[in-house]
Protein backbone atom coordinates (compact mmCIF):
# COMPACT_ATOMS: atom_id res chain seq x y z
CA UNK A 1 0.00 0.00 0.00
CA UNK A 2 2.90 2.50 0.67
CA UNK A 3 4.67 1.26 -2.31
CA UNK A 4 1.33 2.25 -4.31
CA UNK A 5 0.85 5.74 -2.69
CA UNK A 6 4.87 6.77 -3.51
CA UNK A 7 4.24 5.48 -7.43
CA UNK A 8 1.19 7.42 -7.31
CA UNK A 9 2.56 10.11 -6.18
CA UNK A 10 5.97 10.36 -8.24
CA UNK A 11 3.43 10.08 -11.07
CA UNK A 12 1.22 12.91 -9.74
CA UNK A 13 4.56 15.40 -10.15
CA UNK A 14 4.91 14.09 -13.51
CA UNK A 15 1.45 14.61 -14.55
CA UNK A 16 1.23 18.03 -12.93
CA UNK A 17 3.84 19.04 -14.83
CA UNK A 18 3.06 17.75 -18.22
CA UNK A 19 -0.24 19.49 -18.08
CA UNK A 20 1.02 22.40 -16.94
CA UNK A 21 3.21 22.47 -20.12
CA UNK A 22 -0.17 22.23 -22.43
CA UNK A 23 -1.93 24.62 -20.61
CA UNK A 24 0.17 27.37 -20.38
CA UNK A 25 1.23 26.87 -24.12
CA UNK A 26 -2.45 26.91 -25.09
CA UNK A 27 -3.32 30.11 -22.81
CA UNK A 28 -0.36 31.79 -24.33
CA UNK A 29 -1.11 30.84 -28.01
CA UNK A 30 -4.70 31.42 -27.51
CA UNK A 31 -3.44 35.33 -26.32
CA UNK A 32 -1.32 35.54 -29.40
CA UNK A 33 -3.64 34.43 -31.56
CA UNK A 34 -6.08 36.96 -30.31
CA UNK A 35 -3.41 39.64 -30.99
CA UNK A 36 -2.55 37.95 -34.57
CA UNK A 37 -6.55 38.83 -35.54
CA UNK A 38 -6.54 42.17 -34.21
CA UNK A 39 -3.61 43.00 -36.48
CA UNK A 40 -4.90 41.10 -39.59
CA UNK A 41 -8.11 42.90 -39.02
CA UNK A 42 -6.16 45.69 -39.69
CA UNK A 43 -4.99 44.23 -43.50
CA UNK A 44 -1.88 42.76 -43.69
CA UNK A 45 -2.00 44.12 -47.33
CA UNK A 46 -2.41 47.67 -45.73
CA UNK A 47 -0.09 50.73 -45.23
CA UNK A 48 -1.44 53.06 -42.75
CA UNK A 49 -0.36 56.41 -43.05
CA UNK A 50 -1.49 58.81 -40.12
CA UNK A 51 -1.07 62.29 -38.66
CA UNK A 52 0.77 62.49 -35.61
CA UNK A 53 1.43 66.31 -33.88
CA UNK A 54 5.04 67.09 -34.83
CA UNK A 55 7.00 67.47 -31.35
CA UNK A 56 8.58 70.85 -32.14
CA UNK A 57 5.84 73.23 -32.00
CA UNK A 58 7.35 75.88 -34.70
CA UNK A 59 3.85 77.55 -35.13
CA UNK A 60 3.64 77.90 -30.83
CA UNK A 61 7.41 78.99 -31.61
CA UNK A 62 6.23 81.72 -34.05
CA UNK A 63 3.26 83.16 -31.72
CA UNK A 64 0.53 81.39 -33.94
CA UNK A 65 -2.26 80.74 -31.76
CA UNK A 66 -3.50 77.91 -34.93
CA UNK A 67 -1.19 75.14 -35.06
CA UNK A 68 -1.06 73.77 -38.86
CA UNK A 69 0.08 70.14 -39.66
CA UNK A 70 -1.02 66.24 -40.50
CA UNK A 71 -1.40 64.94 -43.88
CA UNK A 72 -2.79 66.78 -46.82
CA UNK A 73 -5.81 66.29 -49.40
CA UNK A 74 -2.72 66.80 -51.58
CA UNK A 75 -0.74 63.90 -50.14
CA UNK A 76 -3.93 61.41 -51.13
CA UNK A 77 -3.99 62.54 -54.21
CA UNK A 78 -0.41 62.14 -55.11
CA UNK A 79 -0.37 58.94 -53.61
CA UNK A 80 -3.45 57.45 -55.89
CA UNK A 81 -1.76 59.39 -59.07
CA UNK A 82 2.28 58.35 -58.01
CA UNK A 83 2.04 54.92 -56.18
CA UNK A 84 1.62 51.84 -58.59
CA UNK A 85 -0.01 48.51 -57.55
CA UNK A 86 -2.30 49.94 -55.36
CA UNK A 87 -6.13 48.62 -55.06
CA UNK A 88 -7.18 51.33 -53.29
CA UNK A 89 -6.80 54.26 -50.87
CA UNK A 90 -9.09 55.69 -47.98
CA UNK A 91 -9.01 58.83 -46.73
CA UNK A 92 -10.25 59.79 -43.28
CA UNK A 93 -10.99 62.84 -40.51
CA UNK A 94 -11.76 62.47 -37.29
CA UNK A 95 -12.25 64.81 -34.28
CA UNK A 96 -14.15 64.92 -31.36
CA UNK A 97 -17.97 66.50 -31.19
CA UNK A 98 -20.95 66.76 -28.62
CA UNK A 99 -23.81 65.45 -30.66
CA UNK A 100 -27.19 66.45 -28.60
CA UNK A 101 -31.09 65.84 -28.75
CA UNK A 102 -32.89 67.68 -26.23
CA UNK A 103 -30.93 66.73 -23.13
CA UNK A 104 -29.48 63.74 -23.74
CA UNK A 105 -25.63 63.95 -25.14
CA UNK A 106 -22.93 61.75 -26.58
CA UNK A 107 -19.75 63.27 -26.54
CA UNK A 108 -18.89 60.84 -29.52
CA UNK A 109 -15.72 60.73 -32.33
CA UNK A 110 -17.24 62.13 -35.41
CA UNK A 111 -15.74 60.55 -38.75
CA UNK A 112 -15.47 62.03 -41.88
CA UNK A 113 -15.20 59.30 -44.41
CA UNK A 114 -15.74 58.23 -48.07
CA UNK A 115 -17.91 54.99 -48.66
CA UNK A 116 -15.23 52.59 -48.74
CA UNK A 117 -14.47 53.03 -44.66
CA UNK A 118 -17.57 50.74 -44.18
CA UNK A 119 -15.51 47.33 -45.42
CA UNK A 120 -12.42 48.48 -44.87
CA UNK A 121 -13.23 48.18 -40.65
CA UNK A 122 -15.65 45.54 -40.90
CA UNK A 123 -18.76 47.70 -39.61
CA UNK A 124 -21.70 45.81 -39.75
CA UNK A 125 -25.45 47.74 -40.40
CA UNK A 126 -27.94 47.23 -37.39
CA UNK A 127 -30.45 49.80 -38.82
CA UNK A 128 -30.98 52.66 -41.67
CA UNK A 129 -28.19 51.98 -44.64
CA UNK A 130 -24.50 53.23 -45.01
CA UNK A 131 -23.51 56.18 -46.23
CA UNK A 132 -23.37 56.33 -50.11
CA UNK A 133 -22.01 58.73 -52.82
CA UNK A 134 -25.34 60.82 -52.90
CA UNK A 135 -24.65 61.65 -49.22
CA UNK A 136 -21.72 63.62 -50.22
CA UNK A 137 -21.71 66.84 -48.99
CA UNK A 138 -25.29 66.66 -47.35
CA UNK A 139 -26.05 66.75 -43.56
CA UNK A 140 -26.87 63.47 -42.95
CA UNK A 141 -25.09 60.85 -40.05
CA UNK A 142 -24.79 57.01 -39.46
CA UNK A 143 -24.80 56.27 -35.55
CA UNK A 144 -22.31 54.01 -33.71
CA UNK A 145 -24.17 51.60 -31.56
CA UNK A 146 -23.32 53.28 -28.40
CA UNK A 147 -23.92 56.40 -29.59
CA UNK A 148 -26.99 55.56 -30.93
CA UNK A 149 -28.13 54.34 -27.36
CA UNK A 150 -27.32 57.55 -25.66
CA UNK A 151 -29.20 59.83 -27.61
CA UNK A 152 -32.02 56.95 -28.25
CA UNK A 153 -31.53 54.83 -25.53
CA UNK A 154 -35.77 53.37 -26.12
CA UNK A 155 -36.04 54.98 -29.68
CA UNK A 156 -35.12 54.01 -33.18
CA UNK A 157 -33.10 56.84 -34.52
CA UNK A 158 -33.65 56.22 -38.31
CA UNK A 159 -34.93 59.40 -39.85
CA UNK A 160 -34.39 61.26 -36.52
CA UNK A 161 -32.64 64.69 -36.92
CA UNK A 162 -29.91 65.46 -33.71
CA UNK A 163 -27.90 68.40 -33.14
CA UNK A 164 -23.90 67.72 -34.24
CA UNK A 165 -22.13 70.73 -33.03
CA UNK A 166 -24.52 73.62 -34.35
CA UNK A 167 -26.19 72.34 -37.15
CA UNK A 168 -29.11 69.51 -38.00
CA UNK A 169 -28.38 66.34 -39.33
CA UNK A 170 -30.79 63.54 -40.26
CA UNK A 171 -29.94 60.08 -39.06
CA UNK A 172 -29.58 57.19 -42.04
CA UNK A 173 -28.13 54.24 -39.96
CA UNK A 174 -26.96 52.57 -36.88
CA UNK A 175 -23.94 50.36 -36.81
CA UNK A 176 -24.30 47.14 -34.20
CA UNK A 177 -21.70 46.50 -31.64
CA UNK A 178 -18.08 46.32 -33.10
CA UNK A 179 -14.87 44.92 -30.39
CA UNK A 180 -12.88 47.13 -29.65
CA UNK A 181 -9.31 47.05 -31.37
CA UNK A 182 -6.50 47.10 -28.36
CA UNK A 183 -3.20 48.93 -28.51
CA UNK A 184 0.03 47.57 -30.73
CA UNK A 185 3.27 48.51 -29.24
CA UNK A 186 3.76 52.42 -30.00
CA UNK A 187 2.80 52.46 -33.70
CA UNK A 188 -1.08 51.78 -33.32
CA UNK A 189 -3.65 53.54 -30.85
CA UNK A 190 -6.62 51.25 -29.43
CA UNK A 191 -9.72 52.16 -30.95
CA UNK A 192 -13.05 51.92 -29.90
CA UNK A 193 -15.64 52.33 -32.75
CA UNK A 194 -18.90 52.14 -30.48
CA UNK A 195 -18.44 55.62 -29.81
CA UNK A 196 -18.28 57.09 -33.54
CA UNK A 197 -20.49 59.12 -35.68
CA UNK A 198 -20.17 58.78 -39.42
CA UNK A 199 -20.47 61.85 -41.79
CA UNK A 200 -19.36 62.09 -45.81
CA UNK A 201 -15.59 63.37 -45.74
CA UNK A 202 -17.14 65.90 -48.25
CA UNK A 203 -19.70 66.89 -45.68
CA UNK A 204 -16.99 67.43 -42.85
CA UNK A 205 -15.08 69.51 -44.95
CA UNK A 206 -17.58 71.67 -46.34
CA UNK A 207 -19.79 72.19 -42.88
CA UNK A 208 -17.08 71.26 -40.36
CA UNK A 209 -14.07 72.65 -41.37
CA UNK A 210 -9.87 71.92 -41.06
CA UNK A 211 -9.34 74.00 -38.35
CA UNK A 212 -10.96 73.59 -34.92
CA UNK A 213 -10.76 76.37 -31.81
CA UNK A 214 -10.53 75.49 -28.43
CA UNK A 215 -10.97 77.70 -25.32
CA UNK A 216 -8.27 77.05 -23.06
CA UNK A 217 -7.70 79.15 -19.66
CA UNK A 218 -10.04 80.06 -16.95
CA UNK A 219 -10.76 82.14 -14.01
CA UNK A 220 -10.68 85.94 -15.29
CA UNK A 221 -10.02 85.53 -18.37
CA UNK A 222 -9.62 82.86 -21.69
CA UNK A 223 -8.19 82.53 -24.92
CA UNK A 224 -8.61 80.41 -27.87
CA UNK A 225 -6.44 78.29 -29.78
CA UNK A 226 -6.71 75.91 -32.55
CA UNK A 227 -5.72 73.17 -34.92
CA UNK A 228 -5.70 72.70 -38.49
CA UNK A 229 -5.59 68.98 -39.70
CA UNK A 230 -7.04 68.44 -43.15
CA UNK A 231 -6.90 64.46 -43.16
CA UNK A 232 -6.12 61.83 -40.03
CA UNK A 233 -4.97 59.02 -41.66
CA UNK A 234 -5.36 56.97 -45.06
CA UNK A 235 -4.81 53.52 -45.69
CA UNK A 236 -3.58 52.09 -48.20
CA UNK A 237 -4.18 48.90 -49.68
CA UNK A 238 -1.74 47.32 -52.16
CA UNK A 239 -2.61 44.01 -54.21
CA UNK A 240 -0.21 42.01 -53.40
CA UNK A 241 1.52 41.36 -50.06
CA UNK A 242 4.80 41.20 -50.80
CA UNK A 243 4.29 45.24 -52.26
CA UNK A 244 3.68 46.14 -48.80
CA UNK A 245 6.64 47.17 -47.98
CA UNK A 246 8.18 48.75 -51.01
CA UNK A 247 4.74 50.56 -50.64
CA UNK A 248 5.51 51.47 -47.30
CA UNK A 249 9.15 53.24 -48.46
CA UNK A 250 7.49 55.31 -51.36
CA UNK A 251 5.01 56.83 -49.05
CA UNK A 252 7.68 58.02 -46.71
CA UNK A 253 9.97 58.39 -49.82
CA UNK A 254 7.03 60.76 -50.89
CA UNK A 255 5.67 62.22 -47.73
CA UNK A 256 9.18 63.57 -46.93
CA UNK A 257 9.56 65.50 -50.14
CA UNK A 258 6.31 67.48 -49.17
CA UNK A 259 6.84 67.87 -45.64
CA UNK A 260 8.94 69.96 -43.95
CA UNK A 261 8.33 68.08 -40.26
CA UNK A 262 7.77 64.68 -39.35
CA UNK A 263 3.75 65.25 -38.84
CA UNK A 264 2.78 61.47 -40.03
CA UNK A 265 3.84 57.87 -39.04
CA UNK A 266 3.48 55.30 -41.51
CA UNK A 267 2.63 51.81 -39.93
CA UNK A 268 2.82 48.59 -41.71
CA UNK A 269 0.10 45.75 -40.31
CA UNK A 270 2.50 42.90 -42.15
CA UNK A 271 5.53 44.30 -39.74
CA UNK A 272 3.03 44.03 -36.52
CA UNK A 273 2.10 40.92 -37.38
CA UNK A 274 5.60 39.39 -38.24
CA UNK A 275 6.69 41.32 -34.64
CA UNK A 276 3.48 39.19 -33.15
CA UNK A 277 4.93 36.09 -34.17
CA UNK A 278 8.21 36.47 -33.21
CA UNK A 279 6.58 37.37 -29.33
CA UNK A 280 4.56 34.54 -29.34
CA UNK A 281 7.66 32.36 -29.71
CA UNK A 282 9.62 34.21 -26.98
CA UNK A 283 6.33 33.37 -25.09
CA UNK A 284 6.17 29.93 -25.54
CA UNK A 285 9.39 29.91 -24.30
CA UNK A 286 8.91 31.21 -21.50
CA UNK A 287 6.03 29.03 -20.55
CA UNK A 288 7.87 26.00 -21.99
CA UNK A 289 10.92 26.59 -19.55
CA UNK A 290 8.38 27.49 -16.45
CA UNK A 291 6.45 24.14 -16.51
CA UNK A 292 9.81 22.53 -17.50
CA UNK A 293 10.79 23.35 -14.02
CA UNK A 294 7.46 21.43 -12.45
CA UNK A 295 8.72 18.39 -14.41
CA UNK A 296 12.40 18.58 -13.25
CA UNK A 297 10.77 19.07 -9.71
CA UNK A 298 9.13 16.02 -10.30
CA UNK A 299 11.82 14.27 -11.67
CA UNK A 300 14.03 14.63 -8.33
CA UNK A 301 10.70 13.38 -6.50
CA UNK A 302 10.66 9.88 -8.59
CA UNK A 303 14.68 9.89 -7.77
CA UNK A 304 14.29 10.35 -4.49
CA UNK A 305 11.75 7.61 -4.32
CA UNK A 306 13.47 5.19 -6.36
CA UNK A 307 16.52 5.21 -3.81
CA UNK A 308 14.31 4.73 -1.20
CA UNK A 309 12.62 1.61 -3.16
CA UNK A 310 16.63 0.68 -4.17
CA UNK A 311 17.12 0.32 -0.27
CA UNK A 312 13.97 -1.37 0.77
CA UNK A 313 14.64 -3.58 -2.12
CA UNK A 314 18.71 -4.45 -1.40
CA UNK A 315 18.20 -7.79 -0.55
CA UNK A 316 16.13 -8.46 -3.69
CA UNK A 317 18.99 -7.26 -5.72
CA UNK A 318 21.59 -9.01 -4.02
CA UNK A 319 19.26 -12.51 -4.60
CA UNK A 320 18.99 -11.48 -8.45
CA UNK A 321 22.91 -11.00 -8.40
CA UNK A 322 23.64 -14.57 -6.95
CA UNK A 323 21.37 -16.19 -9.32
CA UNK A 324 23.81 -14.98 -12.20
CA UNK A 325 22.07 -11.13 -13.19
CA UNK A 326 24.59 -8.59 -14.11
CA UNK A 327 24.87 -5.23 -13.54
CA UNK A 328 23.42 -4.13 -16.54
CA UNK A 329 20.19 -6.13 -15.82
CA UNK A 330 19.49 -4.42 -12.75
CA UNK A 331 19.98 -0.86 -14.17
CA UNK A 332 17.35 -1.91 -17.19
CA UNK A 333 14.99 -3.37 -14.52
CA UNK A 334 15.33 0.25 -11.90
CA UNK A 335 15.70 2.52 -15.53
CA UNK A 336 11.91 0.54 -16.84
CA UNK A 337 10.16 1.23 -13.40
CA UNK A 338 11.22 4.52 -13.03
CA UNK A 339 9.87 4.75 -16.96
CA UNK A 340 6.54 2.92 -16.81
CA UNK A 341 5.96 5.50 -13.62
CA UNK A 342 6.71 8.81 -15.60
CA UNK A 343 5.00 7.54 -19.39
CA UNK A 344 1.69 7.01 -17.05
CA UNK A 345 1.65 10.42 -15.53
CA UNK A 346 2.45 11.98 -18.65
CA UNK A 347 0.17 9.85 -20.70
CA UNK A 348 -2.35 11.03 -18.10
CA UNK A 349 -1.57 14.69 -17.86
CA UNK A 350 -1.80 14.74 -21.82
CA UNK A 351 -5.20 13.20 -21.56
CA UNK A 352 -5.50 16.23 -18.95
CA UNK A 353 -3.99 18.78 -20.81
CA UNK A 354 -6.63 18.15 -24.08
CA UNK A 355 -9.58 19.08 -22.13
CA UNK A 356 -7.98 22.86 -21.25
CA UNK A 357 -10.97 24.12 -23.41
CA UNK A 358 -14.29 22.62 -21.37
CA UNK A 359 -12.54 23.16 -18.30
CA UNK A 360 -11.32 27.24 -18.45
CA UNK A 361 -14.66 27.90 -20.58
CA UNK A 362 -16.46 25.77 -17.22
CA UNK A 363 -14.23 27.71 -15.12
CA UNK A 364 -14.76 31.29 -16.83
CA UNK A 365 -18.94 30.82 -16.70
CA UNK A 366 -18.72 30.16 -13.25
CA UNK A 367 -16.83 33.02 -12.28
CA UNK A 368 -18.73 35.10 -14.19
CA UNK A 369 -21.98 33.91 -12.94
CA UNK A 370 -21.08 34.39 -9.47
CA UNK A 371 -19.19 38.24 -10.11
CA UNK A 372 -19.62 39.35 -13.72
CA UNK A 373 -17.43 42.32 -13.26
CA UNK A 374 -14.40 39.90 -12.02
CA UNK A 375 -12.85 39.08 -14.87
CA UNK A 376 -10.77 41.25 -17.47
CA UNK A 377 -12.42 41.73 -20.81
CA UNK A 378 -9.08 39.59 -22.30
CA UNK A 379 -10.14 36.86 -20.42
CA UNK A 380 -14.02 37.27 -21.21
CA UNK A 381 -12.74 36.82 -25.26
CA UNK A 382 -10.06 34.43 -24.54
CA UNK A 383 -10.13 30.92 -26.09
CA UNK A 384 -6.91 28.21 -25.47
CA UNK A 385 -5.50 26.73 -28.85
CA UNK A 386 -3.80 23.75 -27.83
CA UNK A 387 -0.40 23.31 -29.89
CA UNK A 388 0.60 20.39 -31.21
CA UNK A 389 4.27 20.55 -30.80
CA UNK A 390 3.48 20.67 -26.52
CA UNK A 391 1.66 17.88 -26.49
CA UNK A 392 4.79 16.05 -27.95
CA UNK A 393 7.32 17.97 -26.10
CA UNK A 394 5.52 17.35 -22.50
CA UNK A 395 5.90 13.59 -23.35
CA UNK A 396 9.21 13.81 -24.65
CA UNK A 397 10.34 15.79 -21.52
CA UNK A 398 8.60 13.39 -19.33
CA UNK A 399 10.16 10.62 -20.56
CA UNK A 400 13.46 12.63 -20.18
CA UNK A 401 12.97 12.77 -16.99
CA UNK A 402 12.16 9.27 -16.20
CA UNK A 403 15.64 8.50 -17.94
CA UNK A 404 17.66 11.28 -16.25
CA UNK A 405 16.50 10.98 -12.74
CA UNK A 406 16.59 7.11 -12.77
CA UNK A 407 20.02 6.51 -13.76
CA UNK A 408 21.81 7.53 -10.54
CA UNK A 409 19.11 4.53 -8.71
CA UNK A 410 19.72 2.29 -10.99
CA UNK A 411 23.52 2.66 -11.08
CA UNK A 412 22.80 2.60 -6.80
CA UNK A 413 21.15 -0.12 -7.18
CA UNK A 414 23.67 -2.12 -9.86
CA UNK A 415 27.17 -1.14 -8.14
CA UNK A 416 25.71 -3.18 -4.67
CA UNK A 417 27.76 -5.77 -3.18
CA UNK A 418 26.27 -9.11 -4.16
CA UNK A 419 27.01 -10.48 -0.59
CA UNK A 420 26.42 -7.14 1.32
CA UNK A 421 23.18 -7.10 0.02
CA UNK A 422 21.95 -11.00 0.84
CA UNK A 423 23.22 -10.11 4.66
CA UNK A 424 20.56 -6.73 4.56
CA UNK A 425 17.30 -7.32 6.83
Amino acid sequence: MVQKMRAGLAALGIFIGTTTVIWLVAMGEGVSHRAQQQILELGARNVIVRTKEPNAGSDQESGNRVKTYGLLRADYRRIVENIPNISRAIPMRELRFELRLDNRTADAKLVGCVEDYFELNRLQIARGRWLTARDRGKKVVVLADDTAKRLFPFENPIGRTIWVGSEFYTVIGQTKPRTASAAIGGSLDSRDYNLDAYISLETLRHRVGDLVMKRIGGGQGFDFTGEKVELSQITVEVENIEDVDETAQIIETLLKKFHDEEDYAVVVPRELLRQAERTRAMFNVLLVVIAGISLFVGGIGIMNIMLATVTERTREIGVRRALGATRKHIINQFLAETVVLTSIGGLLGVLFGLSVGPIFRGLRAGITMASPDMLPPIVQSLEPRIAPWSVILSLIISLGVGVIFGVYPARQAAHMDPIEALRHE
